[in-house]
């Protein structure tokens, strides 16, 4: 199995919300745009919630504290939207 190594280029150096998109600036230059529809919670934070993000994960990841989202750069580069949970429970 074959995993590619991290590139320096694809550290975050910034992230913002736009409308309907969540923008990742790196550090190569490059900016990642993908729906925000993709990160459920996300979506339905409050715009000071999405503000409040931080680098991690050796600069390759986001995290939010307020929503309890955490993303990589790896994974937004591969269009990899959040996995979905199991739907509601049935009575």
């Amino acid at each position: 199995m074959s995993t590619s190594a991290e590139s320096p280029g694809e550290r975050v150096q910034d992230v913002r919300v736009a409308g309907d998109r969540l923008s990742v600036d790196l550090e190569d230059g490059r900016t990642i745009l993908v729906p925000l529809a993709w990160f459920p919670r996300l979506l339905n934070a409050t715009p000071a919630q999405r503000a409040n993000w931080q680098v991690c994960g050796g600069g390759y990841g986001i995290h939010w504290p307020d929503v309890d989202e955490d993303l990589s750069t790896g994974g937004l580069l591969r269009g990899a939207p959040a996995p979905r949970g199991p739907g509601p429970a049935k009575p």
